[in-house]
Protein backbone atom coordinates (compact mmCIF):
# COMPACT_ATOMS: atom_id res chain seq x y z
CA UNK A 1 0.00 0.00 0.00
CA UNK A 2 1.23 3.31 -0.85
CA UNK A 3 -1.01 5.67 1.23
CA UNK A 4 -3.23 5.18 3.81
CA UNK A 5 -5.92 7.68 5.61
CA UNK A 6 -6.87 7.27 9.12
CA UNK A 7 -9.81 9.20 10.03
CA UNK A 8 -12.11 9.11 13.33
CA UNK A 9 -13.07 11.52 16.41
CA UNK A 10 -10.97 12.77 18.85
CA UNK A 11 -9.51 10.31 21.26
CA UNK A 12 -11.06 7.33 19.15
CA UNK A 13 -7.49 5.87 18.26
CA UNK A 14 -6.12 7.31 15.22
CA UNK A 15 -2.53 8.34 16.26
CA UNK A 16 -1.60 4.48 18.27
CA UNK A 17 -3.10 2.83 14.85
CA UNK A 18 -1.24 4.65 13.05
CA UNK A 19 1.78 4.04 14.69
CA UNK A 20 1.10 0.00 14.93
CA UNK A 21 0.89 -0.13 11.50
CA UNK A 22 4.28 1.77 11.03
CA UNK A 23 5.72 -0.73 13.49
CA UNK A 24 4.26 -4.01 11.60
CA UNK A 25 5.55 -2.38 7.97
CA UNK A 26 9.39 -2.09 9.76
CA UNK A 27 11.97 -0.22 8.67
CA UNK A 28 12.96 3.37 9.10
CA UNK A 29 10.15 6.29 9.84
CA UNK A 30 9.83 9.61 9.45
CA UNK A 31 6.90 10.89 11.71
CA UNK A 32 5.55 14.61 10.80
CA UNK A 33 4.07 16.23 13.72
CA UNK A 34 1.59 19.34 12.52
CA UNK A 35 0.95 20.50 16.40
CA UNK A 36 2.03 23.96 17.80
CA UNK A 37 2.45 24.24 21.41
CA UNK A 38 0.49 27.23 21.89
CA UNK A 39 0.48 26.76 25.77
CA UNK A 40 1.35 24.19 28.60
CA UNK A 41 -1.71 22.21 27.84
CA UNK A 42 -0.77 21.40 24.37
CA UNK A 43 2.85 21.20 24.79
CA UNK A 44 1.88 18.43 27.40
CA UNK A 45 -0.03 16.99 25.08
CA UNK A 46 3.02 17.07 22.20
CA UNK A 47 5.11 15.47 25.11
CA UNK A 48 3.00 12.14 25.23
CA UNK A 49 2.89 11.82 21.79
CA UNK A 50 6.80 12.52 21.51
CA UNK A 51 7.26 9.92 24.24
CA UNK A 52 4.90 7.43 22.91
CA UNK A 53 6.82 6.99 19.80
CA UNK A 54 9.91 4.73 19.34
CA UNK A 55 12.99 6.57 20.06
CA UNK A 56 14.92 5.39 16.69
CA UNK A 57 12.12 6.83 14.59
CA UNK A 58 12.87 10.51 13.01
CA UNK A 59 10.49 13.61 14.28
CA UNK A 60 9.77 16.45 11.21
CA UNK A 61 8.21 19.28 13.03
CA UNK A 62 6.72 21.42 10.83
CA UNK A 63 3.16 23.47 10.14
CA UNK A 64 3.16 24.33 6.91
CA UNK A 65 3.89 23.25 3.73
CA UNK A 66 4.48 19.59 4.77
CA UNK A 67 4.71 17.97 1.56
CA UNK A 68 7.68 19.89 0.62
CA UNK A 69 9.63 19.70 4.25
CA UNK A 70 8.78 15.78 3.84
CA UNK A 71 10.70 16.13 0.47
CA UNK A 72 13.25 17.77 1.97
CA UNK A 73 13.39 15.58 5.37
CA UNK A 74 12.46 11.79 4.18
CA UNK A 75 16.05 10.72 4.31
CA UNK A 76 15.70 7.02 4.26
CA UNK A 77 12.71 6.24 5.49
CA UNK A 78 10.50 3.82 4.38
CA UNK A 79 7.40 5.08 6.35
CA UNK A 80 6.12 8.12 6.97
CA UNK A 81 3.38 9.46 9.11
CA UNK A 82 1.70 12.22 9.21
CA UNK A 83 0.08 13.55 12.46
CA UNK A 84 -2.23 15.23 11.63
CA UNK A 85 -4.24 16.98 8.73
CA UNK A 86 -6.79 18.55 11.57
CA UNK A 87 -4.11 20.43 13.03
CA UNK A 88 -2.17 21.60 9.46
CA UNK A 89 -5.44 22.99 8.09
CA UNK A 90 -5.63 25.52 11.86
CA UNK A 91 -2.15 25.93 11.54
CA UNK A 92 -3.22 27.79 7.87
CA UNK A 93 -6.01 29.48 9.82
CA UNK A 94 -3.95 31.02 12.02
CA UNK A 95 -1.32 32.05 9.58
CA UNK A 96 -4.22 34.41 8.82
CA UNK A 97 -4.40 36.05 13.16
CA UNK A 98 -8.60 33.92 12.50
CA UNK A 99 -9.84 33.94 15.57
CA UNK A 100 -13.37 35.65 14.65
CA UNK A 101 -15.85 35.89 11.99
CA UNK A 102 -13.98 39.27 11.24
CA UNK A 103 -12.65 39.86 7.28
CA UNK A 104 -12.51 36.38 6.54
CA UNK A 105 -11.09 35.77 3.04
CA UNK A 106 -12.41 32.58 2.15
CA UNK A 107 -11.47 32.36 -1.24
CA UNK A 108 -7.74 33.16 -0.24
CA UNK A 109 -7.95 30.21 2.76
CA UNK A 110 -9.53 27.92 0.54
CA UNK A 111 -7.04 28.29 -2.14
CA UNK A 112 -4.27 27.41 0.57
CA UNK A 113 -5.70 25.03 1.97
CA UNK A 114 -5.88 22.74 -1.28
CA UNK A 115 -2.68 23.76 -2.28
CA UNK A 116 -1.37 22.17 0.71
CA UNK A 117 -3.16 19.70 0.29
CA UNK A 118 -1.94 18.97 -3.52
CA UNK A 119 1.47 19.39 -2.48
CA UNK A 120 1.86 16.54 0.00
CA UNK A 121 -0.44 14.51 -2.52
CA UNK A 122 2.38 14.95 -4.68
CA UNK A 123 4.73 14.29 -2.48
CA UNK A 124 3.34 11.05 -2.18
CA UNK A 125 3.66 10.57 -5.53
CA UNK A 126 6.92 11.63 -6.19
CA UNK A 127 7.82 9.30 -3.48
CA UNK A 128 9.05 5.19 -2.57
CA UNK A 129 8.05 5.72 1.41
CA UNK A 130 4.49 4.50 2.54
CA UNK A 131 2.20 7.11 3.81
CA UNK A 132 -0.30 7.18 6.88
CA UNK A 133 -2.03 10.26 7.32
CA UNK A 134 -4.00 11.11 11.03
CA UNK A 135 -6.82 13.19 10.12
CA UNK A 136 -10.31 13.88 12.42
CA UNK A 137 -13.42 13.94 11.29
CA UNK A 138 -15.59 16.94 11.92
CA UNK A 139 -18.04 16.77 10.29
CA UNK A 140 -20.85 14.34 12.24
CA UNK A 141 -21.93 16.64 14.71
CA UNK A 142 -23.52 19.78 14.97
CA UNK A 143 -23.81 22.91 12.62
CA UNK A 144 -20.83 25.00 13.71
CA UNK A 145 -22.47 28.55 15.40
CA UNK A 146 -20.22 31.09 13.27
CA UNK A 147 -18.90 31.37 10.06
CA UNK A 148 -15.49 30.58 11.19
CA UNK A 149 -15.78 27.47 12.38
CA UNK A 150 -17.86 26.55 9.28
CA UNK A 151 -15.54 27.65 7.39
CA UNK A 152 -12.98 25.16 8.97
CA UNK A 153 -15.34 22.01 8.81
CA UNK A 154 -15.55 22.55 5.28
CA UNK A 155 -12.43 23.09 4.19
CA UNK A 156 -11.23 19.98 6.27
CA UNK A 157 -14.08 18.06 4.70
CA UNK A 158 -12.65 18.57 1.76
CA UNK A 159 -9.32 18.11 2.59
CA UNK A 160 -9.81 14.84 3.86
CA UNK A 161 -11.73 13.89 1.11
CA UNK A 162 -9.33 14.56 -1.59
CA UNK A 163 -7.09 12.88 0.98
CA UNK A 164 -9.49 9.43 0.60
CA UNK A 165 -9.36 9.35 -3.09
CA UNK A 166 -5.94 9.43 -3.49
CA UNK A 167 -5.40 6.88 -0.69
CA UNK A 168 -5.26 2.89 -1.02
CA UNK A 169 -6.73 2.59 2.25
CA UNK A 170 -8.88 4.79 4.00
CA UNK A 171 -10.08 3.72 7.87
CA UNK A 172 -12.32 4.84 10.62
CA UNK A 173 -11.79 4.79 14.33
CA UNK A 174 -14.44 3.93 16.21
CA UNK A 175 -13.84 3.94 20.15
CA UNK A 176 -10.63 2.58 19.36
CA UNK A 177 -11.71 0.04 16.56
CA UNK A 178 -10.51 0.23 13.28
CA UNK A 179 -13.31 0.14 10.10
CA UNK A 180 -12.27 -0.53 6.76
CA UNK A 181 -13.53 2.26 4.73
CA UNK A 182 -11.68 2.00 1.83
CA UNK A 183 -10.84 -0.74 -0.27
CA UNK A 184 -15.09 -1.58 0.28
Amino acid sequence: MKSTLITGGARSGKSHFAQEMALKAGGAVLFVATAEAGDDEMKRRIEEHRRARPSTWETLETTTHVGRHISRHIGKAQTVIIDCITLLINNIFQQHGLYNDEEIDEALIGKEVMAEIGELVNCIDQSDARFIIVTNEVGLGLVPPNKLSRLYRDLLGKANQMLAQHADEVYMMVAGIPVTVKPA
